[in-house]
């Protein structure tokens, strides 16, 4: 059959009068002085094999000079003719699906699951049936991701014979797919008890720089109410459903950080559940909270937090700038604080964090005291009940949680923090993926393929995915060559395929890489002395044994543990 393309109109083509009264085109394209070209086609089409041929080619070009004129014998009209017949020759002989790119493997990525000092990326509330499978399109995607992974990594065992040291930081694209996909919806709250939702409701959003907010504390349990002003200073931190800022106590002087986040009425927040129970040196403290409405009448929950200038991601990337390591006095003291928050919470309170990384560490620059912040997504994990497996942040991610195991253990935070080990020691993220399966890429990279019986301790459901067998890198090849033994033995025990290889935290406090945190001459590199860190809790020591408790407590500081009958 023939078809003939219709000439497209020429009324978008501006003009203007000129003083002698004639009409003349004003130009659009200021190519080879014309206008507008017009192509018309005609072609057969090839019924039995759906092909398209080229018969005819006519150009018609229009000039301001002579419009609608067809210029057919000019040097011009024939190299277009000629451009246009092999462009429509390539294109219908090839066909349009041939054009199309070839997808690339673990060409997806995702934006980085980042949030800012306390804020959490929000988490459902793990509200799934003991028996029910995960949700498919969730399933289906896990499946996909390992596909990938092992895609990749084949790639990586062809083109590559050994591994250097992570670059730092990479850029990641836009896109979310697969595994790494965020919740759609913000579920992690239970059912509200109205006791618990008893606190001061004020007005007006209190962010801005000035702006006072008036609340009161006290009233429970026969205490006396008690007036308390803020006045907001600047925002510190912002998240996807909340914001952070610093704000001063007007009655008492003190900075305090409030993280304000939307309340829904007919929940009670897990957040404050949970920061009503802690009491550590190393974990924020919660001083109160109240709640606040807006003009749009919405409720928001605020929490009223002690006020730490730093983070550990700033200090990282203070000593990157100078292009310096941070001192292994500090990376010791820092780590030893971080697995005593750790071991407080899994064993005396039993909650997981499930979001350590270094934004979510505060630092007091004067004592290098830390504390653990943001608790948005704790939680208390019992036996046999399943949670949400897209949890804790990409680069910190546990890999059974990459796998999508949602029978996890607190053992998640243990391999975030030797991730945060390594990245002291290292001066950048150990395993910098830039997806969910370059994720997996970036630890099989390190620790080698996972044997099946490692696969079957993250998740059972995937034993017969088959990977490229990948050696595992020696431990001392990814740091320096004067990096002490004792650090690197402790980033492999703690970065275990097997979850339940991994040393506890308490395991951790004893190891020998912090023998210098315990003797009594140790000052920090300006000659002060060392924030306290053997002021143990009886709840923390309960039930430990007395071998541990002699390796855990120096003899010069069990004064301060008299509870421990050492």
């Amino acid at each position: 059959m023939t078809v003939e393309k219709s000439k497209p109109s020429t009324t978008n083509v501006d003009s203007k009068t000129s003083s002698n009264g004639t009409t003349e085109s004003t130009k659009l394209f200021d190519i080879f002085t014309l206008d507008v070209f017009i192509i018309e086609v005609r072609y057969d089409f090839w019924d039995s094999n759906k092909l398209w041929q080229m018969t005819t080619l006519t150009t018609v070009i229009q000039i301001p000079e002579i419009q609608h004129q067809i210029v057919s014998k000019n040097k011009l009209s024939w190299i277009l003719q000629q451009i246009f017949t092999l462009f429509f020759f390539f294109f219908f002989f090839y066909g349009p699906a041939r054009l199309e790119p070839t997808p690339q493997i673990g060409a997806w990525h995702e934006p980085r699951a980042e949030s800012t000092s306390l804020i959490a990326i929000p988490s459902n509330d793990d509200k799934m049936s003991k028996s029910a499978p995960p949700p498919p399109e969730f399933s289906d995607s896990i499946g996909e991701c390992l596909i990938e992974v092992i895609q990749a990594t084949r790639l990586y065992q062809m083109g590559s014979v050994g591994i250097a040291p992570t670059s730092g930081l990479r850029e990641s694209s836009s896109h979310a797919v697969g595994v790494d996909r965020l919740p759609e919806e913000m579920n992690d709250m239970t059912i509200r008890d109205d006791k618990e939702m008893e606190a001061t409701v004020v007005d007006g959003n209190g962010t801005e720089a000035g702006h006072i907010i008036v609340t009161t504390i006290g009233g429970r349990n026969g205490q006396p109410k008690q007036t308390i002003s803020y006045m907001a200073e600047r925002v510190v931190g912002h998240g996807s459903f909340g914001v952070v800022f610093q704000a001063n106590c007007l009655e008492t002087g003190e900075t305090v950080a409030i993280k304000k986040v939307l309340q829904d009425k007919r929940y009670k927040n897990r957040e404050m559940q949970t920061m009503h129970l802690l009491d550590h040196p190393n974990v924020v403290s919660l001083k109160h909270c109240f709640f606040s409405t807006t003009e749009k009448d919405e409720l928001y929950l605020n929490l009223v937090l002690e006020y730490v200038p730093e983070t550990l991601h700033r200090v990282v990337k203070h000593y990157n700038k100078l292009n310096q390591r941070i001192p292994l006095i500090y990376v010791k003291l820092y780590t030893y604080q971080i697995f005593r928050a750790l071991s407080y919470n899994h064993h005396a309170i039993g909650v997981c964090h499930r979001d350590i990384k270094p934004q979510n560490l505060l630092v007091n620059p004067h004592t290098h005291q830390i504390k653990l912040c943001d608790f948005g997504s704790a939680k208390v994990l019992v036996k046999g009940e399943p949670n949400i497996s897209y949890i804790c942040s990409r680069y910190y991610r546990a890999p059974e949680l990459i796998f999508g195991a949602t029978e996890y253990t607190t053992a998640i935070d243990i391999w975030s923090a030797g991730c945060v080990l390594a990245e002291l020691l290292l001066g950048q993220p150990l395993f910098p993926g830039e997806s969910g399966v370059d994720q997996l890429v970036e630890i099989i990279k390190v620790l080698g393929t996972p044997t099946r019986e490692e696969i079957k301790c993250m998740n059972p459901n995937y034993t017969e995915y088959k990977f490229p067998q990948i050696k595992a890198h020696p431990w001392h090849k990814i740091f320096y060559k004067r990096m002490p033994p004792e650090a690197v033995d402790l980033v492999s025990r703690l970065l275990q395929y097997s979850p339940n290889l991994r040393c506890s935290a308490l395991d951790a406090l004893t190891h020998p890489f912090f023998d210098e945190l315990r003797e009594r001459n140790t000052r920090l590199p300006n000659g002060r002395f060392l924030p306290p860190l053997f002021n143990f809790k009886p709840l923390e020591l309960k039930g430990v044994p007395a071998e541990t408790l002699v390796k855990l407590i120096p003899e010069h500081a069990r004064k301060q543990c008299p509870s421990i009958g050492l």
